[in-house]
């Protein structure tokens, strides 16, 4: 999960490198049509069938995971590149509450209060964002969060009944290339292929780690990206993050580690 999150990082300079010559649907398109020609030669090399009894199940999964990448991509074109990707990973948040609910177990004061712990920390992170009339994109933001969460966890579902990491993720890719083919020129073709490769390979370390690891520890582990995505933001355009804004990434780092201890496993 943390060279996901190291990847997923990576893959959010891509999409603001490439939103100067592409709109945010665009970029999903290339991002998912890249990503489904190297996950087809992989599951050719390794003799995995196209082939499932699960389509309803990965029908949900990729819907809610289109849905989610195209706001995700609209936020990181418009806001700080950390803003962007701290609003879409709230998804192991909700993930947490969705965990619970699916599994019905027992939701205890104490693992309430980490989460509102998490969600606290989000609102710090994104106080000096929304104050620049940005409510709408933030909404939005929150909403590829939620849908990210949901599509999570059917990753794990997925998982659980037996389909491989490469299956899931070639039907994810080939839904979010429904889309008109776009010309593209030798300048922005790196930034496409940058984009497409570093989507598809931390899309394989996140689901493998879905598959073989906890859910919620796994989840915890996602907010590296938030870190990473940081780092690339100063790093590349100068976005410096006020102290409220690295307090917030504080609060929600310790939230998936109360998480981490109190959410029963599964």
């Amino acid at each position: 999960m943390l060279v996901a999150g190291l990847l997923f990082g990576l893959m959010g300079v891509f999409v603001k490198l490439g939103a100067a010559y592409f709109t945010h649907i665009e970029l999903v398109f290339y991002r998912s049509f890249f990503g489904l020609l190297l996950i087809y030669a992989i599951m050719r090399q390794q003799r995995i069938s196209l082939a499932t009894q699960h389509w309803r199940a990965h029908l949900w999964r990729d819907i809610s995971g289109t849905v989610a990448l195209a706001l995700f991509f609209y936020c990181i074109t418009v806001l700080p590149l950390a803003t962007a990707v701290t609003l879409n990973y709230t998804a192991p948040l909700f993930l947490t509450v969705l965990t619970i609910l699916v599994f019905k177990d027992r939701f205890h004061p104490p693992l309430a209060i980490a989460i509102a712990l998490g969600f606290c920390g989000v609102v710090l992170l994104l106080h000096p964002t929304l104050q620049r009339d940005q409510l709408l994109s933030g909404l939005l933001g929150l909403i590829s969060g939620f849908l990210a969460g949901v599509a999570l966890l059917n990753v794990k579902q997925l998982a659980i009944i037996g389909e491989p990491d490469t299956r899931t993720v070639f039907y994810f890719t080939l839904t979010a290339t429904l889309d008109t083919v776009h010309a593209i020129t030798a300048h922005t073709f790196l930034i496409l292929l940058g984009l497409g490769s570093t989507a598809t390979l931390a899309q394989l370390a996140m689901t493998r780690a879905y598959r073989t690891g906890k859910t919620l520890v796994v989840g915890s582990l996602a907010y590296s990206t938030i870190v990473f995505a940081s780092l690339f933001g100063m790093l590349l355009w100068h976005e410096m993050l006020p102290l409220s804004s690295w307090l917030g990434m504080a609060l929600i780092v310790a939230s998936g580690v109360l998480s981490l201890r109190l959410t029963p496993k599964h």
